[in-house]
């Protein structure tokens, strides 16, 4: 009787997967919240009559102010502390998605000025999420976990164009275009304080039992979600120039940044390129685009699984986490394919087989996670994320070059698929080893 007795006391708990539950929840209203004005854009610009030019602008907003904001939002994070900065986070972007829905009461420049403006704030207050995100997983996850852990919440944002993208489209339709962001930004702040009750560091969880906290240490978590909150703060350029010194983390961000080059297109020119390429109409595009996500989120969730598989098979660290991304690269350049091809089908084939590449290859939060130094997690991936995000501001700006200087998409998309194989690339030739960096004292 006493050893079943201790069988059951020995069993363990499974927080960490309510925790993951979290921040895929989280992951997913952040994109959903970035999409509200890509799916009540067509309403909102006749009501207002905004033009093409504006809209640009508008579009553009969110991607500046990400960008700007990431690194003052990784040294929050250490500052402050993981959970609250990110609390803070998701209240504050809810409720300037929520603000939007105020612009019809403006008009003319003035509508442009306040839209452009909440914007710039979600841009703003969005920025602390992946870091975070990685800090989280690093600290509630061992190191054969960690892959399949931070795939999940990264294919979040795949599943929020599939969840969300027909729910706000039908509000639109049913409701107007002003309700996409007031029930959105009800629904971020209503998770805000979800979040404030559920999410704790794995020594401090009020559920958590003995037998999960030695697993995590056992497996090398690194127990604490925030960094040495002074030293951090004093010492946070310093820290900026020892990042940028690591041969491997550079690699590493170079690699983020063409990754995200077929995020971007996905999100921006995939629509108009299935329009004005492809001769779809504009519901037939809506459609073909939810294969393509989808085809990511699976691809995403399959990344972190052969990874994690990759070191229970005694793989080293570094091999587990480039196969995925390098095949992943690989196959992402079937996006040339359609240059080549004349079927509608072949062409959303070919887009999904790329998607999907993608999403296998979408380990970066994943290596972020074993690499970021112990005391500035937070500055580290808010570095990473700056790299893979500049993609979002050059992106639409060159493949639209391209598009105007050439009169057709064949370009774009060879530059698309380049970018894949700069990336596979930087794993191979360019990161070495995947180690955690020790700053220097």
């Amino acid at each position: 009787m006493s050893a079943v007795l201790g069988l059951v006391a020995a069993k363990r708990s499974r927080i960490r997967l309510v925790i993951l539950a979290m921040l895929f929840a989280a992951t997913a209203i952040n994109y959903a919240d970035r999409a509200t004005i890509a799916i009540a854009g067509p309403a909102m610009a006749k009501d207002l009559g905004f033009d093409a030019v504006t809209m640009g602008y508008v579009f553009s907003a969110f991607a500046w102010s990400y960008v700007l904001a990431q690194l003052p939002g990784g040294w929050l994070l250490d500052r402050y502390g993981v959970k609250w900065v990110y609390a803070a986070a998701i209240f504050l972007w809810s409720a300037f998605t929520l603000m939007q829905g105020a612009v019809g009461f403006f008009s003319g420049f003035a509508a442009v000025a306040v839209l452009f403006s909440l914007r710039l704030a979600v841009g703003l207050a969005e920025a602390p999420v992946f870091p975070a995100n990685a800090r989280i997983t690093a600290a509630w996850f061992p190191a054969h976990e960690r892959g399949m852990a931070s795939a999940f919440f990264n294919s979040a944002q795949y599943f929020a164009t599939v969840l969300f993208a027909p729910l706000m489209g039908w509000i639109v339709h049913a409701f107007g275009w002003h309700h996409v962001f007031t029930v959105m930004g009800a629904l971020g702040i209503a998770f805000a304080l979800l979040w404030t009750q559920v999410v704790h560091g794995p020594r401090e969880h009020p559920a958590i039992n003995p037998a999960e906290r030695d697993y995590l240490e056992a497996g090398g978590a690194m127990m604490d979600m925030d960094g040495r909150k002074a030293e951090t703060a004093t010492r946070a350029g310093r820290t900026l120039r020892q990042l940028l010194s690591e041969r491997m983390l550079l690699g590493i961000y170079v690699g983020q940044y063409c990754i995200n080059t077929l995020t971007y297109f996905f999100l921006t020119w995939f629509p108009v390129y299935l329009v004005k390429e492809r001769g779809l109409s504009i519901l037939q595009a809506g459609f073909a685009a939810t294969l393509p996500a989808l085809c990511g989120f699976l691809g995403g969730i399959l990344g972190g699984v052969i990874s994690d598989q990759l070191l229970r098979r005694g793989y080293s660290l570094t091999a587990a986490r480039k196969i995925p991304i390098v095949s992943g690269m690989l196959l992402s350049m079937a996006i040339i394919g359609c240059n080549y091809v004349q079927a509608d089908a072949l062409v959303v084939g070919l887009m999904a087989l790329a998607f999907f590449g993608k999403g296998i290859g979408a380990l970066g939060w994943a290596v972020v996670s074993d690499t970021s130094p112990k005391e500035s997690g937070g500055l580290s991936g808010g570095l990473f994320n700056t790299f893979g995000n500049l993609a979002g501001i050059t992106t639409p700006i060159v493949i639209g070059y391209i598009v105007r200087e050439t009169g057709s998409f064949n370009g774009a998309l060879v530059f698309v698929g380049l970018n894949a194989l700069v990336a596979g690339l930087c794993y191979l030739v360019v990161v070495g080893e995947i180690r955690r960096v020790a700053l220097k004292p």
